[in-house]
């Protein structure tokens, strides 16, 4: 039995070979290309940080922008797909200015991840990897990105937001949309993806203050490296999530949200987690 393509069946035909860049396009990015080529004893070395290269032309990794690394590098187009498709950093169709990823890895979603994340895909009206109309956000649940002392974390192109609620979640996604000033709460300032795939292929971060703003953990995840060193910190009050502190006590210092956990089956009245059996019964 034979199919047609009127059932619905692709006859499978190849596809015709990748455009090449414009000439100017071209000529810029093996500049750039060469540059970090020679960086590398083996040439094939390079292919990471190459499609990171092409990835910030056209905000995700193209079938020319594949071409492109596998003539530079002597390989394979199957060789350079076969790297992009393993590695979720690059992207395959296009995407927002703005990545916004929320861990919904086990710890992140039971501090509150799987809410926010199905909260922003009611409040933006996108499914998982998909971008608004306005291209400015692309929304993803992402897995661990090892910040797990500031539990829920939203990442905005790799930058840190940490400690994040349904309310400020939201409130990050419309600043984005509207062009308004984002600072993450530790690390760089905020770039559009097209850039930070560019500094991701090596290239330096040229913005004033970037570079010093880089940090490094923050302060809930060095607390162990400074008891290990004899340091010891102040004493603190931390008070319940959107609660007040008493006119007496200073304002409480959330290095994490671990300080002050979200109400669970098992305090909340409002949602009992239903009779517990004793032991024995």
């Amino acid at each position: 039995m034979t199919t047609t393509p009127s059932e619905g069946v692709s006859l499978g035909m190849p596809q015709l070979p990748a455009p090449d860049y414009p000439d100017d396009v071209r000529a810029r990015l093996e500049g750039d290309a060469r540059e970090i080529i020679a960086r590398y004893p083996d040439s094939r070395s390079a292919l990471l940080p190459l499609l990171h290269l092409v990835q910030s032309e056209e905000g995700h990794v193209t079938r020319t922008g594949q071409q492109f690394c596998a003539d530079l590098l002597g390989l394979t187009t199957a060789e350079v797909t076969a790297v992009a498709t393993f590695y979720s950093m690059y992207r395959r169709k296009p995407s927002g200015d703005y990545q916004v990823g929320v861990c919904t890895n086990t710890l992140c979603a039971v501090m509150g991840g799987d809410a926010i994340f199905e909260a922003l895909q009611d409040h933006l009206g996108v499914g998982n990897g998909e971008t608004t109309d306005d291209g400015k956000v692309t929304l993803e649940h992402i897995e661990c990105n090892a910040a797990c002392d500031f539990a829920p974390v939203v990442m905005v192109n790799w930058e840190f937001f940490d400690n994040q609620t349904v309310a400020s979640a939201k409130h990050l996604v419309d600043d984005l949309r509207a062009g308004a000033q984002v600072d993450p709460t530790r690390g760089a300032p905020l770039c559009t993806f097209k850039d930070t795939a560019r500094i991701l292929a090596g290239f330096p971060d040229e913005r004033d203050g970037a570079v010093e703003a880089g940090g490094s953990a923050g302060p809930a995840s060095l607390i162990g490296l400074r008891l290990a060193r004899g340091e010891t910190a102040p004493a603190r009050v931390v008070h319940p999530r959107g609660g007040e502190a008493p006119k007496d006590q200073p304002p409480a210092e959330h290095l994490s949200s671990h300080d002050a956990p979200q109400e669970t089956s098992a305090s909340d009245p409002a949602h009992p987690a239903g009779p517990v059996a004793e032991e024995g019964e």
